[in-house]
């Protein structure tokens, strides 16, 4: 019995993106998970490396050997498209240097993010990388599936950076961040236990 129903994977519906340590573990600290559905798209593509090809011939020039070694898979390219300069996200994702004012007293601190740095020439702007985890819509006959509503996507080991160009216009600032995943035998259950 199929678990989605049949289901088409449609529209995008959220995404959350954890911090992870050097050998991938995820955090969980104030600051490590941003959970949002402001994005316009995440895509993914996976790489494969050729297997090699062993042809060897008789002295009459017939195929005697012939052997095909399996593509293997290296990594998945990716892409993601958010909607909105959000800085804390562009901070987690790519790095940088994430600006915050308080607006609150000395006393009693209310710091929040107003903006983002880039960060510096010849840093490494994905750091550890991120987990990245989305969900869609399962639609099966014009509606949502009854066994699973959603499909989801988990990319365990993420390092992105800012990509395309930037322009301040009549028009929406893009938002876009590229770069590979891999497998992570270090996320476990996920940031939820899941």
């Amino acid at each position: 019995m199929a678990t989605q129903d049949y289901a088409a994977s449609v529209q995008g519906v959220a995404i959350r993106v954890t911090r992870l340590d050097a050998s991938g573990n995820l955090l969980t600290n104030d600051g490590d998970i941003y959970t949002t559905s402001a994005f316009l798209r995440a895509s993914f593509t996976p790489e494969y490396e050729e297997g090699d090809e062993i042809v060897e011939k008789s002295a009459d020039g017939t195929i005697c050997v012939s052997y095909k070694a399996p593509d293997t898979l290296k990594r998945i390219t990716m892409e993601l498209a958010i909607c909105e300069p959000d800085p804390e996200l562009t901070s987690l994702l790519s790095g940088g240097l994430l600006l915050r004012k308080n607006f609150g007293t000395l006393n009693t601190p209310d710091n929040q993010s107003v903006g983002w740095a880039a960060p510096a020439v010849g840093d490494n702007p994905a750091g550890n990388g991120v987990a990245l985890e989305v969900w869609s819509f399962a639609v099966k006959d014009g509606k949502r599936a009854t066994t699973n509503p959603y499909f989801y996507w988990v990319f365990p080991y993420v390092k992105l950076r800012q990509s395309g160009d930037r322009v301040i216009e009549n028009g929406m600032l893009a938002n876009t961040f590229e770069g590979y995943g891999l497998g992570n035998q270090f996320f476990g259950t996920g940031p939820d236990g899941r």
